[in-house]
Parts: structure tokens; sequence; C-alpha cells
């Protein structure tokens, strides 16, 4: 009998404690503000310290952007890179102590419409906090697109950036086809359902029809480029907007980029814009949850051997017949 006592005290007095937790936690939300109670969204990237503050709590926040820019290939798995993208900017934009961003890119372009979405993500939030944008080794097509949303761009004397056009392709093996006895077999609803057949030539046309769609497009990146760069649309036609791969050093002349430099040099304008001098260098890092941990071991389990043939295209690259890019030349076939 003195047992069970003891047993109901003790539960008793665990309640208690948690009551009393659980009020003390809703009395410090509450004192937050005059008004309703603030919601707390989740960070969902952990920082890591790149160079320390002087006597202040304000941060610099360093934001990646690399590889091939596309609706998927991100931190996590089965991640996203643009949503992943749109979170990082989000929580830079929410944190209070967050005075400016660096944009850390190296990739070669990608996906027209995950380019035009993370433009649009970046562009909100350059409105609210300054954002440098830091091209390393390459940041051309998409991710120079993408650049033109920032309040600042600088690279290095040797980076590859520009390319501004845009490309479709796909491939032709109707002679392939020829040698070793096969025919493609086509029904369609319309004369252009199969226009990207690569079992056939185009006709006329269908090569009007996709020339004009690409130019389109090419339009709408000539005058994102144009506007943000404060530069004649007609000049940048006729110049540098053709396609052509520039140095940092040409790319500065052509008043591409506003500055060249090294990343601790984009780190200084960040602070000078966001005006922080004494704020710390952060990275953002995706966190990684027990979850992704077993579904790379699951993924292990079910790995095969694969043989994988890149034609015309660079290593890592799989271009999709029929989709849009913003790509430089050399990724294609």
């Amino acid at each position: 009998m003195k047992k069970s006592g003891c047993l109901s005290l003790v539960l008793f007095v665990a309640l208690g404690l948690s009551l009393f937790g659980n009020l003390i936690l809703l009395v410090a939300l509450g004192s937050r503000g005059s008004g309703p109670a603030k919601v707390i969204t989740e960070k969902k990237f952990t920082e890591t310290r790149l160079s320390p503050g002087k006597d202040s709590s304000d941060k610099i926040a360093l934001i990646r952007l690399d590889g091939l820019i596309s609706f998927g290939g991100g931190v996590s798995r089965n991640g996203d890179m643009v949503e992943e993208l749109k979170e990082a900017f989000q929580q830079a934009e929410n944190d209070p102590h967050v005075k400016a961003v660096v944009l850390s890119v190296d990739s070669p372009g990608g996906e027209v419409t995950a380019g035009d979405t993370i433009h649009h993500a970046l562009a909100k939030l350059s409105s609210r906090k300054p954002v440098v944008i830091f091209m390393n080794s390459i940041g051309t097509s998409a991710a120079y697109y993408i650049a033109c949303a920032g309040s600042w761009i600088m690279c290095t004397d040797t980076t590859f950036t520009g390319s501004i056009g845009v490309i479709i392709s796909t491939l032709n093996y109707k002679e392939l086809f020829g040698k070793i006895g096969l025919q493609s077999v086509i029904f369609k609803s319309g004369k252009f359902k199969d226009a990207l057949n690569g079992a056939r030539d185009l006709t006329e046309e269908e090569k009007t029809y996709f020339q004009a769609l690409v130019m389109q497009t090419y339009d709408r990146f000539l005058n994102i480029v144009a506007t943000a760069r404060k530069l004649d649309p007609a000049t940048l036609r006729e110049g540098v907007a053709d396609g052509r791969v520039m140095s940092g050093k040409d790319a500065l002349a052509a008043k591409l980029v506003d500055q060249t430099g090294y990343v601790e040099d984009a780190w200084e304008k960040a602070r000078s814009l966001g005006k922080a001098p004494g704020a710390e260098v952060v990275r953002y890092e995706k966190k990684r949850g027990i979850g992704r941990l077993l579904r790379f071991f699951e993924d292990s389990e079910k790995s095969d051997i694969r043989l994988d043939l890149n034609l015309g295209t660079a290593p890592g690259v799989k271009l999709e017949t029929g989709r849009l890019y913003l790509l430089p030349p050399f990724y294609a076939p």
C-alpha cells in the first residue's frame, strides 16, 4: 500500500512539473509581443562559422548554389534544389541578425523555369536585405540569370560567366536506326506531337516553331540582364549577349559584374552593404536527419551497376530532349 502511495505521489509531482514548465513556456512566448503570439518557424539550415565577428550579434549568411540548376538535385535525398534555396532565402530573411547574404555560385546553368523561379525568390530577398553574388569557377547562363537578382555581382578574373542565351537540343539517330534495322513507329494526335523525335528529320515548320520558342525565352533573359545591369538591350543583343562565355575580367569590362576579387572580398562587401562591419560570416548547411541516413543504407542495398552513355555532353550533365536550357554551348551536343 505504501509503494502504491509513493508511486502516485511521484506521478503527481511529475505531472505538476510538466504543467508548470508548459505554463512558463506559454508566458515566455506571449511576452514577445503585445499582439498575438508569434509563430516560430523551424530553422532548416544549421550555421557554420567561417569568419568571426567583432563584438556583435550581426551575421552575414553564406548560401551555396552548386551544380546543374534543376527541380531536383538538392542537398537532401530526393531533395529539390529550388525548394532548398527558397527555404534558405526565407530563413535568412526571417533572421533579424542576418544583415546581408552572400550567394556563392558555382554552376554552368540549367533549366529555364528552375532558374527563373530561383531568380524570383532571390529578388524578393534582395528587396529586403543586400545580396552579394560571388561566382567561383563558373557562373554562366541560368546561374548568371539568377545573379541578376542580386544587389552586387562579383567574381574572380578567371571565372567563366556570361553565356547569355537559350538552347534546346535533340539527337538525330535516323541513320543509326537504318544501319541496325530499327524503325520508329509513332501514332500522334497532332503534327507537332513528335516534333523532337530523333528517328526522323525536323520539318521546316518545326524548325521555325522551336526557334521562335527559344527566342521568346532569350528575349526574357536579355531584358532581365539589361534591366539589372542598366544596359541597352539592343547593344547587348548585338554584342556580348550572343551566348559567348566570358572571363571575369572581360565581364567586368562589359559591365556584367560590379567587381572582381575573392570570396573574402564578397564578405566585406556584404558587411558594407548590410551596415554591419562587425558581423560574423556563417555558412548555411542543410540539416541531415536520421531518416536521410536510413534512406542512404536502403539505397546502398538496392544499388546496381549502370552504364551511362553521355553523347556530346560534359561529364555528369544529362540534358533531356525537349527541355529549354540556359547553358553554355559546350554543355550541349
